[in-house]
């Protein structure tokens, strides 16, 4: 990790606990991941060498932070929210971590994006997002992410409800595997295998 960065990540953590307890507007809330789960996220990125990574859901940058180091110097994370806020945030904490030249910031609805990507141009892609538009989104999920790839969805335990739906069209996509990690929030795990 490079030096300086857990710092910032402590620093960004206790923000967004003090933050998320004295908001009352949902909209305002951080809702970070958990610091266990940024370790899994970049233990997962570095192990499988991913160096094109899309994250749905910045907020203040604090996953993005984690995501970007795991890619290392050639990687390259591109990252969507639309709350102008949280976008100023997360500009402001990629500039003080050294790390904006490896991350791109996208301000638009995350589907709409996806219909612009190329097939298979993600080796890496993190959900934390509207959990009710993951079924909406899948098919151009399964198109953008390269074969042998993994996707990794936050919040699998602690809003198992919301997530039912989609973990069900998954588990009955052919050529997708799954696992759910209880880590955090919870997270599951889905790996595009390799056709043959």
């Amino acid at each position: 990790m490079k030096p300086g960065l857990l710092e910032l990540l402590r620093e960004l953590e206790a923000f967004g606990t003090a933050n998320d307890a004295a908001a009352t507007d949902r909209r305002q809330k951080m809702l970070n991941i958990t610091h266990d789960t940024g370790v899994f996220l970049s233990m997962l990125i570095q192990a499988s060498r991913s160096r094109s990574v899309l994250e749905i859901g910045t907020s203040n940058g604090y996953s993005t932070l984690w995501l970007a180091d795991a890619v290392g110097e050639s990687g390259l994370v591109t990252t969507i929210e639309m709350a102008p806020h949280k976008i100023e945030l997360a500009q402001r904490n990629f500039e003080r971590a050294g790390s904006a030249a490896r991350i791109r910031q996208i301000a638009d609805e995350a589907g709409s994006f996806m219909t612009t990507c190329r097939d298979a141009e993600y080796d890496f892609i993190f959900l934390d997002s509207d959990r009710e538009q993951y079924v909406e989104w899948w098919p151009e999920l399964r198109r953008i992410l390269r074969p042998g790839s993994l996707i990794v969805v936050d919040n699998a335990v602690s809003h198992a409800h919301q997530m039912e739906p989609f973990a069900a069209l998954v588990a009955s996509t052919t050529g997708y595997m799954t696992s759910l990690c209880p880590i955090g929030n919870g997270e599951l795990v889905i790996l595009k295998e390799v056709a043959g």
